[in-house]
């Protein structure tokens, strides 16, 4: 039995209550149920529970880090977290009240853990240092007759400086959509050419804020410059408030129009609007491969609202109006809890539905490479077979070369009934307890909200069933596997 195998005869031991453990750290909670689960908490912890709760780095902390910096005043930014959005913005500002009447906050010594974890100064390991990198390639991975639009983007790194780990994540700092600047311009009725600290109004628009939900300083902004009812509906909006039933569906082009002949003075605007900030994507290929390169699987977001089609702005951006040789700015975000076992023996199973698979491809070369003895089994799904089976060329050549020992598949839309990884779990339960008492680590990549939920239901059931386990303590053997590494989750 392989170290760290499992005791068949012990149940797990529940996972100690720390500040940063389950449940109320879990991204997969709605924001109103995390701060009711951190009720009496000390307010760092408090705020921590506002965000996201993914450690994903593109605010340029970890969520810990974040809220700590915030409580000793040393970050006045409260906008930086990009997965919690309008609702985090919000609860920040609410807590952020408190630290008036809060304890002075203590300086501290940084211990070398601290440094470690201090933001990177050298180009292309910060979000505050990015290094540029060419766009090189995109190619459709949807086979005809897809619902969905998933590319497979490579970047060269030559003369970056950049280096990274499988597991590690791709920052890219896109721009906003021609055609979406050149609206709200026209709805500013603004000129393009108006000069905004050095630079023009249409190339802060491009590059430098975000065009996507409104931000309540706008409205803020617009109750100034508005007067009577639509100054009141303003102020409205600002406090977080719904007086028509469609503030969920302003961005800030709806946000104007709907505001029609408020305009403000375009500078004043510009404030009022959020950075655009960098996206996160998992990282899909292996340095032992080509470290000169760099793969991504991406998703292009386009969804219908109001008669527009909105754009997701960094997957529209990798999977249309990047050109070949366009030189953009990118960084690494170093992976905290997502890598593979030390040991290369270990088994390691790995669940990615979708662009989940993205980093479990850069696992297998990383093994298949290093001539890793470990066995390697991976859960894949989608819509369809025929049309959306990323990789499969790939994933078969390694199937039969014994790279990849199992692999199993799932498809939501093949059949008279829904069927996903999760259900393709549960009927291999017996096997993949088999693997997990023998030492398997877990690996979750995808959807947070649903998906990673569901597979650790999936888990739970299992643990119950084959390992001769209650419930109860078949949640604490999961909850253990993950306090001690062996269930690790990328999840967005």
């Amino acid at each position: 039995m392989l170290p760290g195998a499992l005791d068949l005869a012990a149940p797990g031991k529940p996972a100690a209550e720390d500040d940063d453990g389950a449940p109320w750290h879990d991204p997969a909670l709605p924001l109103v149920d995390r701060m009711k689960l951190a009720e009496g908490r000390p307010l760092p912890r408090r705020l921590m529970a506002a965000m996201g709760q993914q450690d994903c780095g593109q605010c340029g902390y970890n969520c810990q880090d974040y809220s700590d910096a915030i409580f000793r005043k040393e970050e006045e930014r409260l906008n930086l977290c990009v997965p919690g959005g309008k609702d985090t913005a919000r609860m920040l500002k609410a807590l952020h009240a408190e630290l008036g009447k809060a304890p002075a906050a203590e300086s501290r010594t940084l211990t070398p853990a601290d440094a470690t974890a201090a933001p990177a100064t050298e180009p292309g390991y910060s979000r505050e240092h990015p290094a540029e990198a060419a766009f090189l390639s995109r190619t459709r991975l949807n086979k005809a007759g897809s619902e969905k639009e998933t590319w497979h983007v490579e970047f060269d790194l030559t003369g970056s400086g950049i280096d990274y780990a499988v597991g590690d994540a791709f920052g890219i700092f896109p721009s906003n959509d021609p055609a979406l600047v050149d609206a709200v311009l026209e709805a500013l009725d603004a000129p393009p050419d108006f000069p905004i600290g050095g630079r023009t109004l249409r190339a802060v628009l491009m590059d430098g804020v975000s065009l996507g939900a409104a931000p309540d300083m706008l409205f803020q902004l617009f109750s100034y410059v508005a007067g009577g009812e639509r100054r009141q509906k303003a102020k409205a909006l600002a406090a977080g408030e719904d007086p028509d039933g469609d503030a969920a569906a302003l961005d800030v082009l709806a946000a104007i129009k709907k505001f029609p002949g408020v305009r403000p003075d375009p500078e004043a605007l510009v404030e009022a609007l959020d950075s655009l900030q960098p996206r996160l994507y998992s990282i899909a290929c292996s340095p032992k491969i080509d470290r000169s390169r760099m793969a991504l699987c991406v998703d292009a977001v386009r969804y219908p609202v109001d008669e527009r089609t909105r754009l997701g702005v960094a997957s529209t951006f990798l999977g249309e109006r990047a050109r070949p040789g366009d030189q953009i700015k990118v960084y690494v975000q170093k992976a905290q809890h997502f890598a593979l076992p030390a040991d290369p023996a270990v088994p390691i199973i790995m669940i990615g539905p979708g662009t989940g698979i993205a980093p479990f491809r850069a696992f297998l070369h990383e093994r298949m490479t290093s001539k890793a003895p470990g066995r390697n089994w991976v859960f894949f799904g989608h819509q369809r077979r025929d049309c959306d089976f990323f990789y499969e060329d790939e994933l078969s050549g390694m199937k039969a070369a014994g790279a990849l020992t199992r692999l199993s598949l799932a498809w939501s839309r093949d059949g008279s009934e829904k069927f996903y990884v999760q259900d393709r779990m549960r009927q291999l339960g017996r096997e993949l307890w088999a693997w997990l008492a023998d030492g398997a680590h877990v690996y979750v990549c995808g959807d947070a909200k649903r998906m990673a939920k569901d597979v650790e239901r999936a888990w739970i059931e299992i643990v119950a069933a084959h390992g001769a386990r209650t419930i109860d303590e078949a949640i604490s053997f999961v909850a253990n596997l993950k306090k001690v590494g062996r269930y690790q989750q990328d999840v967005y």
